[in-house]
């Protein structure tokens, strides 16, 4: 899938992250970040490393410049962390760009690539780490909670090292009969992944006829479809996850509880399952992240993040959820 030599599963998806991003950064190092990356992730960058004196400057990456600007105002960064598309606006990072300008100011790109396994590669795309949340696609069943870094054998082997190694003395391990199920479970990824990016563009569409405010960064008025197309793997779609945009959390709350009743899906804070899952980001997910900061990233308190599941009958579903939104109005 990756293109790396090797890889490491931890115990979850965070437990991937945090053992990465620690195993880069010494006492006084900095980060820059994606201002709009997983909320777990942001608070972990944005609170809990301050205890070690690592510090993170948190970016547009879609704004390269200012991804300049970082690095070059902190010249003891040691990491440029983002998500290849962002949790949960959908934006996409320029791996191959950002790459250049990480590995120039001598710093590793880490890349999430939790939201598009398959459709993208980003250690092929010039990143050096890829870590994952198997919890989501990876494994599809969402019955396991599970990670994974993706890197080259020299990073791996410094990773489980049993000096100084943190996947070895922080002890993320994922318990072994999960390993076994969901290494079962990728043999059907490669399907999966299609039938979850064909319903989520369907949705699109429809989405569009009728008038929502709707992402989906499958069209061409996304603002980065383009680069999506540019960077991803033929084949594989593009992605399952969709939002709409109901302007306030409380009728986002209201609609997602008329759907869970009329069988759309699951009012979850999870992807990747076989059945659709929604939240309201600003109060999931994402609910690590200051107010004023969703605001300057651009999330509406009444974004609805949808991760379309492997529906049979999609314009059923589309009609299940126009009715919710009907019924709301």
């Amino acid at each position: 899938m990756e293109g790396t030599e090797m890889a490491w599963v931890t115990g979850s998806g965070l437990a991937a992250i945090t053992s990465a991003l620690l195993h880069e950064v010494n006492a006084g190092d900095h980060i820059v970040a994606s201002m709009t990356t997983y909320g777990g992730t942001f608070a972990f960058m944005a609170n809990y490393l301050k205890k070690f004196n690592v510090n993170t400057t948190f970016v547009n990456m879609q704004n390269l410049d200012a991804v300049k600007k970082a690095l070059a105002e902190h010249p003891n960064t040691k990491v440029v962390y983002t998500e290849t598309m962002n949790n949960p606006l959908l934006r996409i990072a320029n791996v191959p760009e950002l790459a250049k300008m990480a590995h120039a100011a001598g710093a590793k790109l880490i890349v999430d690539n939790t939201f598009t396994p398959m459709i993208f590669s980003p250690c092929r795309l010039g990143a050096d780490i890829t870590v994952y949340s198997m919890t989501k696609y990876i494994n599809g069943t969402n019955d396991c909670v599970a990670g994974a870094i993706c890197g080259s054998a020299e990073y791996i082997n410094s990773l489980i090292d049993v000096n100084n190694g943190t996947c070895m003395l922080l002890g993320p391990v994922l318990d072994p009969m999960r390993s076994a199920s969901i290494n079962k479970n990728l043999h059907t990824l490669h399907i999966r992944m299609k039938k979850h990016s064909e319903n989520a563009m369907y949705l699109a569409k429809r989405f569009k006829e009728v008038g929502f405010k709707y992402n989906y960064p499958g069209l061409p008025e996304h603002p980065d479809h383009e680069l999506f197309c540019s960077m991803m793997n033929e084949g594989y779609g593009f992605g399952g996850m969709i939002s709409i945009d109901m302007g306030t959390a409380d009728k986002a709350s209201r609609i997602m509880e008329v759907m869970q009743k009329k069988g759309v899906g699951y009012l979850a804070v999870s992807l990747g399952y076989f059945k659709t899952l929604f939240s309201n980001s600003g109060k999931s997910t994402s609910s690590e992240v200051p107010e004023d900061i969703q605001k300057e990233m651009g999330m509406s308190e009444g974004l609805i993040r949808f991760s379309m599941g492997l529906d049979n009958d999609i314009e059923a579903t589309f009609q299940l959820i126009k009715e919710s939104v009907d019924e709301c109005k």
